[in-house]
């Protein structure tokens, strides 16, 4: 993917991301107010141009956002989140900004369940420090919220610019709401995007430069790992957030080099069909792509596999894609192969470590409860050891907390 890169944010990063099973117990707080948890900005101020609202939400320290020049108070802000959740803190990064006295100071939070323009309730006001990261302001009671709203009051003097790096919502959400079948083709900022979803896994191409997606869909919230042109290098993470109704999305994409970089670009689409349609390149289903994968690399990511809170029971929505599993599995019977679970870094290395042995073995015996019992199918759990993400990030947790299976010699 190409994209113009203005003086600041713009640039290309971030590494591949790959399948979300659920969290265990005791992980790191999720901040609701995140692009990886499916955050997005519904109301924006006025923004100098490589400073854009976006950046506030990208996990990235060294991005952030500018009002237009002349304008240092006012500026109003409302964040909508992928489902209702419950916020106990928030916090704020200033350390990024471009002159003394620019960092934003006073600040107004509120908090709403109704609608992105009425209904809040303020929860929160505070003054800010310059230059520095990690300001929390603790709530006094977690608060149930869909869209939060920011308001700037002012900044710490200078007058012309007013800038504020990072704002972070702690908490947890409550059920995903669930989402109408999002298979089809899309018109989007990257050609037609045809998306085949099974379960909570996805699969499918798009229409530029050879592209392959790969991920799952949770709620209203589509992670993928996008490639171009082979993936050897041309490859990344994306998060893209549905509409309600299932027939449009917004989306941010990064590359592959760096994922606590702010993000290469944006990635929306709108559907033009149900028929999901298909591409030269891609085989046009879910087990074609895990068959090719094992065939051509030895290995292959299992998006789409979800277990319990802190357990190795398979939730229903992983049916689909294990099925295509057994598919393939059962064609290959003389492979032998390894199914490997793997962890986010929250929790205790101990934990961690029986946690992903259990979900691993859960996903052997569903093949061998299935008729895919190869000659040498084994399993193995490697915690958070083999981590492909940053676990200070969302999107990082996200990609170490995945199955993979391996096809031995």
């Amino acid at each position: 993917m190409q994209t113009p890169r203005p003086p600041r944010l713009f640039l290309c990063a971030a590494a591949l991301l790959v399948a979300v099973a659920f969290p265990t117990r005791g992980q790191t707080e999720t901040n609701l107010l995140a692009l990886g948890a499916g955050a997005l900005a519904v109301v924006e101020p006025s923004t100098f141009g490589g400073w854009p609202v976006v950046a506030l939400l990208d996990d990235a320290p060294g991005s952030g956002w500018a009002g237009v020049e002349g304008e240092v108070r006012g500026q109003l802000f409302v964040f909508e989140l992928a489902a209702v959740g419950t916020i106990e803190r928030f916090e704020f990064d200033t350390s990024c900004i471009d002159g003394d006295g620019r960092a934003a100071k006073g600040v107004r939070l509120s908090v709403s369940t109704t609608a992105r323009d009425s209904g809040f309730t303020p929860v929160a006001e505070t003054e800010l420090a310059e230059r520095r990261d990690g300001q929390t302001i603790a709530l006094k009671a977690r608060v149930p919220a869909r869209w939060v709203r920011l308001e700037i009051v002012g900044n710490h003097g200078d007058s012309a610019w007013v800038e504020l790096c990072s704002l972070r919502g702690y908490g947890g959400r409550t059920t995903a709401e669930k989402l109408p079948d999002v298979s089809g083709t899309y018109e989007t900022d990257y050609g037609d995007f045809h998306v085949l979803a099974q379960g909570a896994a996805l699969r499918g191409c798009y229409e530029y430069d050879g592209g392959l997606l790969t991920g799952s869909v949770d709620g209203r919230v589509m992670r993928i790992t996008w490639q171009e042109n082979g993936g050897a290098e041309d490859n990344g993470p994306a998060v893209m957030t549905f509409a309600r109704d299932g027939g449009s999305f917004r989306g941010f994409w990064w590359h592959h080099t760096d994922e606590n970089a702010p993000v290469a670009g944006q990635w929306n689409g709108k559907r033009k069909s149900k028929t999901v349609g298909s591409c030269p390149h891609w085989s046009g289903s879910i087990g074609g792509e895990v068959e090719r994968a094992l065939v051509a690399e030895g290995r292959a990511r299992l998006y789409g596999i979800e277990f319990d809170l802190d357990s190795a029971t398979l939730r229903p929505e992983s049916t689909p894609v294990l099925d295509e599993v057994v598919r393939v599995v059962t064609a290959h019977l003389d492979w032998r192969l390894a199914i490997e679970g793997h962890t986010d870094g929250s929790g205790t290395a101990v934990h961690n470590q029986e946690l992903s042995e259990r979900r691993a073995r859960a996903v052997a015996d569903y093949l061998v409860a299935h008729g895919a019992a190869t000659k040498g199918l084994s399993s193995a759990g490697f915690g958070a050891s083999r981590p492909v993400g940053d676990n200070a990030t969302e999107l990082g947790r996200a990609r170490n907390r995945r199955v993979e299976i391996v096809r031995q010699p």
